[in-house]
């Protein structure tokens, strides 16, 4: 009985401690530090050993200016345990009552410290780095590192350098942690993502470019090739990068991954050309059949999105051919979903697509393959109207593939059924969901999609002129470009100079470019930018006709004035950088 009675005492004094814990961390949240003073005193009283709840208490102290008894609180601390960091506490306690002699004087004692005795540098160097003291914190790993050469410091005193600005030898410390200890490069290079810039002019960009340059010119390790490689791809310079996977392929041919991955990255980013370059390079490199098929099934794409009429055969041909050659199986099942989406939406033959599919599934296949014939098969029949039953295959792909990246897109593509069913109230809770996705092609399709309804429902609330543009929208979803061309402009003339115009007229212009119609194309972009200078599509319409004059009408002077008033005028454009670079190259700069 007894024991009974010291479990059950013994139970509600933790269970009082918890809930004095979480009222002290209550009350220092919300800024009320003289009730989390009480507290934390309290707990620091119980635990006298327990360092947290004893700094929280003189951090409450320092925040009601308490600074002689926090002084003292310290002083008695230090004199019991003789702690280093100790000693840091004291200096900043001077600190803040902007007393820099005497929190000097501490401060070098703590670093003196380290001199006597290199392991101190942990919890000293930490306790800089807590309090800002970044200088202090710096002196401390270099001191340690002389003390002691075999100590390496090289990963946080790059941190540090790049807090104080200087990025060169934050680069140079990187770089030599990244080498010598090569498990750390992925963390390494998130932390040296976060000074890189999409600007060319980027000085951060320029020293590690030429840093790791030098690095591949002075050693022969591949290790420096892929780095490179690496950073060229942050850039979106695929043909640089392509050069450095070609050098690391010659030296080691084990593997054409990382290749392949590159040829997707410039699909992705519209980099057709250096994509081409890179799928038949694996081509003539491989006898791998699952390499092959991904190869020939990234070319065959990019062939079916600018194909004409005249080329459909040809393309048809080769599905069956390669289809033929390496068979209906799971390792084929790429080229297979593609020859569906080509008979569907390009042949106009959706029973042919389906049946294509309805075929692919009945293979033992794992999850995630079966999740991709159902997002083809559910895009077929959300193109013959059957928004149900696309409906149906989207939502199962959600619950199927939890917080995957085809799960979003799922999520994505049912938000659009809802749009195009104009069941817009539905539609516009998923596209704000759907803005704070993790990928960002997703999240900017959205956040489109989300003001498209939004705006158009303000401005009229009856959405007669909205419901009209996700028809065209439609449309052109079902690859009926003819007839999309027809809905658009008879939303222009029903509902001239309404909030509708502007986002018609660029629907319009990116139609007639398809349609290789440049010229209509920039008829519309012309009127966004002479009658709706002061809307949210105009940077779009400036662009996009500089694009049309530079690449399809080769005519660089008129796409020069374009890009440059996005430059003088739309610095918040998503266009901004890469106007940029179109313009400095039309210029003629080398040094880009």
């Amino acid at each position: 009985m007894k024991k009974l009675f010291l479990h059950i005492a013994l139970f509600f004094s933790l269970v009082c401690f918890s809930q004095n814990e979480q009222l002290a961390q209550y009350y220092y949240d919300k800024g009320d530090f003289e009730k989390a003073l009480v507290s934390y005193q309290d707990l620091s009283n119980s635990l006298p050993t327990n360092p947290f709840y004893f700094q929280r208490k003189i951090d409450c102290m320092q925040q009601l200016l308490q600074f002689d008894p926090a002084e003292k609180e310290i002083q008695d601390r230090f004199a019991r345990s003789k702690q280093s960091t100790l000693l840091v506490e004291l200096g900043y306690n001077f600190q803040l009552q902007k007393n820099d002699s005497k929190a000097k004087k501490y401060y070098d004692e703590a670093i003196e410290r380290i001199r006597k005795n290199p392991n101190e540098v942990y919890g000293i160097a930490n306790a800089f780095e807590k309090k800002v003291l970044l200088e202090y914190a710096l002196k401390s790993y270099l001191l340690a590192s002389e003390m002691v050469p075999t100590y390496d410091f090289k990963y946080q005193t790059a941190l540090l350098y790049g807090q104080l600005g200087n990025t060169d030898q934050m680069i140079v410390n990187f770089l030599e942690e990244a080498f010598e200890n090569q498990q750390s490069t992925i963390m390494i290079q998130n932390q040296l993502t976060r000074y890189m810039s999409k600007d060319e002019d980027s000085k951060f960009n320029e020293g590690l470019k030429k840093a790791l340059i030098i690095r591949v010119q002075k050693n022969q390790d591949v290790y420096w090739n892929q780095f490179l490689s690496w950073f060229y791809m942050q850039q979106k310079e695929f043909g640089k990068a392509f050069i450095q996977e070609k050098a690391i392929y010659k030296r080691n041919p084990e593997s054409l991954t990382n290749i392949i991955s590159l040829g997707q990255m410039a699909i992705e980013e519209g980099d057709k050309e250096v994509a081409t370059e890179v799928m038949n390079y694996v081509l003539e490199n491989t006898t791998d059949v699952e390499l092959i098929v991904q190869a020939q099934s990234y070319l065959l794409q990019m062939k079916m999105e600018k194909a004409q009429e005249k080329d459909f055969p040809t393309i048809d041909a080769q599905f069956d051919a390669l289809l033929k050659q390496y068979g209906i199986t799971p390792v084929t099942l790429s080229l297979q979903l593609k020859q569906a989406h080509f008979a569907s939406f390009i042949m106009r033959n959706p029973t042919e697509g389906k049946a294509i599919i309805k075929r692919a599934m009945e293979m033992q296949l794992n999850q995630f393959d079966q999740a991709q014939c159902k997002m083809e098969l559910a895009d077929i029949l959300l193109s013959e109207e059957k928004f149900n039953q696309a409906l149906l295959y989207y939502s199962q792909i959600q619950e199927n593939l939890q917080n995957n990246v085809l799960s979003h897109e799922a999520s994505l593509k049912s938000a659009k059924t809802s749009y195009f069913k104009t069941d817009f109230e539905w539609a516009l809770k998923q596209f704000k969901e759907l803005k704070s996705a993790s990928t960002q092609l997703i999240a900017n399709d959205a956040l489109e999609y989300f003001l498209l309804i939004n705006d158009n429902t303000v401005a009229d609330s009856t959405q007669t002129a909205l419901k009209q543009f996700a028809k065209g929208d439609y449309l052109l979803y079902q690859n009926r470009n003819q007839e999309a061309v027809t809905q658009f402009q008879s939303i222009l003339k029903s509902f001239k100079g309404q909030e509708i115009e502007a986002v018609t007229l660029l629907r319009l212009g990116r139609l007639y470019e398809k349609l290789g119609d440049y010229t209509q194309a920039l008829v519309q972009y012309q009127d966004i930018i002479e009658h709706h200078s002061d809307g949210i599509y105009v940077d779009e319409a400036l662009y996009f006709s500089a694009e049309v004059y530079n690449k399809q009408l080769q005519q660089p002077d008129k796409a020069k004035a374009l890009y440059e008033k996005i430059i003088f005028n739309h610095q918040d454009s998503i266009y901004f950088v890469d106007a940029r670079r179109r313009f400095r190259e039309l210029r003629g700069d080398t040094n880009l």
